[in-house]
């Protein structure tokens, strides 16, 4: 079996290395011409970091990240409404971590490059279309530099290729724009002295009008006294305003754009608008999502069946509770899984892709819209309202069994369950008895002990 992963992103990279793991060959195109460690910070959930951490990556984002202590959300003045412990913290056998996504790229291109070969990643390689046939899946790809086009032959397609996917386009022909509800996102990091527990997700304010999130990233910084931050300012735009041209996770922002909104947001423990004026570069980008698809795959004809998605491509969603980067690296191992699960049993790549969509769609699509509900912040907004001057005691503001629904809307989603992360079965392939001895044997020799 071999795979073709069009994008190494996140999502992309974590399915290659999940892939060879099982013992599947994959291979992966991307149309940058090369990749550098871009973007500003991202969080790691553990059940992210658990996948992680079984691909061999634990120590690297160990020594790169900041093992996150808790989250906690402030109104506009910087008054705790509400906190929650993170990773191990709460009885997680595995960390969350705040790490840069650019450096958690790395980690994963390097690994890939090692472990596959340094020819895995084909930068410069932009996907054009598939055709699908019941031998296999031909995906034509443009080389940027000089125009030419080629085909590459393989078993399965995984469109990894974020929120404008080329694969989900041609599966879902004519799917309108993006959804953007009119929150803007102002993105940038700058290095300053910790704050609070110096390992703390902060979230002041609400998305009903200014929302500003501030979380240190970087072990190197923590390990010098410092702290990398990573801020992202949202601000509810008046209706009318649209975000210019398409989302880009890399559009430059400028700071005459974000800091009006928060010139006077300083809460003695954070200094917003330093954070803002201290960043090198400042990126903007639209919050946007896309409605949950019906299906992620190309099943229902003959020779059919062998294309599917991953990450952004298959479920972009609000930035809301960490579930991004998370999702995506659980969607690489079910995906994995599901295949040399296939493969052991003498199934087919179809099956393997079906049971990979079966196991996440639904359960991910619930997040798409659970993020884009933003239960937690009718609850911010309920105390801005109450209480719009600040306030000393947040019993003051809301009773215990409004504070109780906060921390079920936090759950709802950002927490799985301990224990059932804690004792789910690992998704690494383990050996398993071949049903019958055959060709097929030379191919399933990593999942099979043949008698």
């Amino acid at each position: 079996m071999r795979v073709i992963i069009a994008g190494a992103g996140i999502g992309g990279l974590s399915a290659a290395l999940s892939l060879h793991a099982a013992g599947i060959d994959a291979i992966v195109i991307e149309s940058a011409a090369s990749l550098r460690p871009l973007g500003v910070g991202i969080n790691l959930m553990p059940h992210a970091v658990r996948e992680l951490t079984e691909l061999g990556l634990g120590d690297e984002l160990e020594a790169t990240g900041i093992p996150t202590a808790e989250m906690a959300h402030f109104d506009r003045h910087g008054n705790r409404i509400w906190g929650f412990a993170s990773g191990r913290n709460i009885g997680y056998r595995w960390p969350q971590y705040s790490i840069h996504r650019g450096e958690l790229q790395m980690i994963l291109l390097a690994a890939v490059r090692d472990r596959l070969g340094p020819g895995s990643v084909r930068t410069g390689t932009a996907f054009s279309s598939f055709a699908e046939s019941p031998s296999g899946v031909v995906v034509r790809v443009r080389d940027r530099a000089t125009g030419t086009v080629s085909t590459l032959r393989g078993d399965v397609l995984v469109g990894a290729d974020g929120l404008y996917s080329g694969v989900r386009a041609q599966l879902h022909p004519g799917e309108p724009p993006p959804r953007w509800g009119g929150i803007m996102m102002w993105r940038g990091m700058a290095e300053g002295d910790p704050f609070l527990t110096g390992r703390t997700v902060a979230v002041a304010g609400t998305n009903a009008a200014l929302k500003f999130v501030a979380y240190p990233v970087s072990r190197q910084a923590e390990r010098r006294g410092r702290a990398l931050v990573n801020w992202v300012a949202e601000a509810l735009l008046p209706a009318g305003r649209a975000p210019a041209d398409l989302a880009d996770w890399n559009r430059s922002g400028r700071v005459e754009d974000v800091l009006p909104w928060f010139a006077d947001w300083k809460f003695g423990w954070l200094d917003v608008p330093a954070l803002i004026t201290g960043a090198p570069r400042i990126l903007e980008y639209p919050m946007v999502d896309r409605d949950p698809l019906p299906s992620w795959g190309s099943a229902g004809s003959a020779g059919r069946g062998r294309v599917t998605l991953l990450g952004d491509a298959a479920h972009p969603m609000y930035p809301v509770g960490a579930n991004g980067g998370s999702q995506a690296v659980l969607d690489a191992r079910v995906l994995a899984w599901s295949l040399a699960r296939a493969l052991s049993s003498s199934g087919t790549a179809a099956e393997g892709l079906a049971a990979y969509e079966a196991a996440r769609r639904e359960s991910v699509n619930a997040i798409v819209l659970a993020c884009r509900d933003m239960p937690a912040d009718r609850l911010l907004q309920m105390v801005s309202t109450r209480a719009p001057d600040g306030f000393s005691r947040i019993e003051d503001v809301l009773s215990a069994a409004e504070l109780a629904a906060f921390d079920q809307a936090y759950r709802a989603t950002t927490l799985p369950d301990v224990a059932a992360l804690n004792s789910r079965p690992s998704l690494t392939p383990l050996p398993a008895p071949c049903p019958t001895r055959g060709a097929g044997d030379a191919l399933r020799h990593q999942w099979c002990v043949v008698a």
